[in-house]
Order: C-alpha cells, then structure tokens, then sequence
C-alpha cells in the first residue's frame, strides 16, 4: 500500500511540473514542483531499493554531509577567485558572501545541537546558554530556508538548459551586453552570439535575428550595431538580420523586439539567446511582454556562473510578489521558535 503512496506522489508531482512547463515555463512555480518531483522520485528509488535501503540511505547521508561541508568552501573560494578575476564589487562579492553565510549557518546549527547536551544547573549559566542557543536556532533555520530556497532556483534554471526543445524558430532575439572600448564585443556578448549563430545553423528554415541593445554613455556605437557586425563576419546574410538599437535594459530588450517582429507577417515562433544564468529571468520578461518565447542560454566561464546565478536569485526575490512570498516562507519556517520563545 506504502507503495502505491509512494509511486503516485511522484506520478502527481511529475505531472505537476509538466503541465505547468508546458503551459509556461517562466512560472517560479515550476521551480518547486521540479523540486518535489525529484525528492519525490528518490524517496521511491530509496523505498523501492529493498535489501538495498540501508546501503543507499548511508551513501546518501554521507554525500549529503560531504556536500554541506565542500559547498561554503566552494563559494568562498569561488569568491576570492571572482574578486581576482572580474575586479572589487559588489556583484563580485556574492558567492564569497553566501560561501561565509552558509558557513556561518553550520556552525550555528552544530551550536544549536551541543547546547542542550551541555546544559548546567546555575541559572545564570543556563539562563545564557538558552539565549544562544535561541539565536542559533534563529540563525541556523534562516541559512537553511535561504539555502533550499537557492536551491530549488539553481535546479529548475539548469533544468531550463538541459531540456530538449524546437529547433524551427522563426526569429533569435539576441540580448546584449555592454561593449569593451566602446565598441568592441566583450567574451560574454560573443558567447551569446556564437550560441544564437549555432541556433541559426541547425534551424532547418534559418530565421531572422535580431541583435539587441542600444548605445551606452560609455559606448560608440550601439550593442546591436556592433553584435550585427560580428554576426556578419561570422557568415550570417545581412538581410537575415534586424538590429534593435533602441533598448537599455532586458524588459526593453524584449519590448522593442516584439514590436519588430508583430510588424512583421508569418509565423513567429521565437528564441531568445542569453547567458546560461540568465536565461529564466528573461524567461520572466517575456511573460511580462506577453512574450512566448523559448530561451536558450550560452556558456560562461565555471567560476563566472555562482555569483552571477545568486545575482539572479536576488533579483527575481526583490519583486513585490516574490519577496512577500519569501518572508512569509521564513515567518512559517521560524513558528516553532516564535512559540518556544513566548512559551519561556
């Protein structure tokens, strides 16, 4: 019986996250219900493991204890490296920030474990230890609600690239990024490129593409001007191209390409070609354009894509939605805590 349980959670949360991607797969939704789907699924290879569950279940633990202690080492190195690398900022600083917040976590959640077993009879000493042992919990709880929720997001966005998808398209929207000496196409911006020209080549009815960004401050021609450019070097006829030279951000990005490609007549099944991290938020953006699109990311450096993903977590979380969402995650996850503290 257990097992019928078990196999039709996964069959509902699979089916869960196919209906809702299909439908669209920009939905923070499918974040989750990709999650469930995957949890769901382990538990049944674990449950139906038989002779086996006990092996599988202490591999597990051990990976999972393994990974708790490689992941902030990771991230803080990962940051020394980014600061080295791309320069002292703020951006830069993330997955240095999350490597000692993560840190900082397990140590607080070992706190919360020890206290209770070195608890004294002199009330002022125990009156302390309860106090930090309060403030670890607190802590230690807040660390593993951001965590999961990261995640979760870090799952679905490398899912978005990993899934099969159409190869007719009828327009590429390429987004663009900002242009060294003014004029020149920075690594980023020509992996973008060579990503949509490799879209171009195996579309068996090549489609329009549609460089975009406008001119910077700090720039001497526009991003679409320059992306055009190297696009045409690369092999790719100027009539299949159309240069959108008027945005300055990603929303306008998609706004003034949709104008372009509603003006013209035929089918207008689309594309979108960003950097692999990016590519869910555009995702978003097109939902918000009333856009549908399918985006395709292109590869950055290793060392480049943590900070520039946390980037991209923080950004989706700062939308009024999300964020209220988010906090009232965390105010259900800290209940316990709210109530043993009252209760004392």
């Amino acid at each position: 019986m257990f097992s019928i349980v078990v196999c039709s959670a996964v069959i509902f949360f699979w089916t869960l996250l196919i209906v809702s991607f299909i439908n669209d797969r920009s939905r923070y939704r499918n974040c989750y219900f990709l999650f469930l789907a995957l949890a769901s699924t382990v538990f049944a290879l674990t449950f139906l493991a038989g002779e086996h569950q006990k092996t599988v279940l202490v591999v597990m633990m051990i990976t999972i204890l393994v990974a708790l202690l490689i992941v902030p080492i990771f991230l803080i190195c990962n940051g020394i490296v980014m600061l080295k690398r791309e320069g002292r900022s703020l951006a830069n600083l993330l997955s240095l920030f999350f490597g000692i917040i993560i840190a900082l976590g397990e140590i607080a959640t070992l706190v919360a474990v020890l206290i209770p077993v070195f608890g004294g009879k002199d009330w002022i000493f125990e009156t302390s230890l309860r106090r930090i042992n309060r403030i670890s919990i607190f802590f230690s709880v807040t660390v593993i609600y951001i965590s999961m929720c990261f995640l979760v997001f870090m799952i679905y966005c490398v899912f978005l690239q990993i899934i099969p998808r159409k190869r007719d398209f009828d327009y590429v929207i390429i987004h663009g990024a900002g242009l060294l000496d003014g004029d020149r196409i920075s690594k980023l911006l020509a992996d973008r490129l060579d990503k949509a020209i490799e879209v171009y080549q195996k579309d068996p009815t090549p489609p329009i593409m549609i460089p975009s960004g406008g001119k910077g401050s700090d720039e001497t021609i526009s991003e679409a001007e320059a992306m055009a450019r190297y696009l045409i070097d690369k092999g790719i006829p100027p009539e299949k191209i159309i240069k959108e030279d008027q945005s300055l951000t990603t929303f306008e990005n998609l706004k003034f390409s949709k104008r372009i490609i509603e003006a013209r007549e035929g089918s207008k099944y689309t594309v979108l070609v960003t950097s692999n991290y990016h590519v869910y938020r555009a995702l978003r953006y097109c939902r918000k354009n009333k856009m549908k699109c399918t985006g395709v990311g292109s590869h950055v450096a290793f060392y480049y894509w943590p900070s520039a993903l946390i980037r991209e977590f923080i950004a989706v979380h700062s939308e009024k939605k999300h964020l209220i969402t988010f906090l009232i995650g965390w105010v259900l996850c800290m209940i316990p805590l709210i109530i043993e503290f009252f209760a004392h």
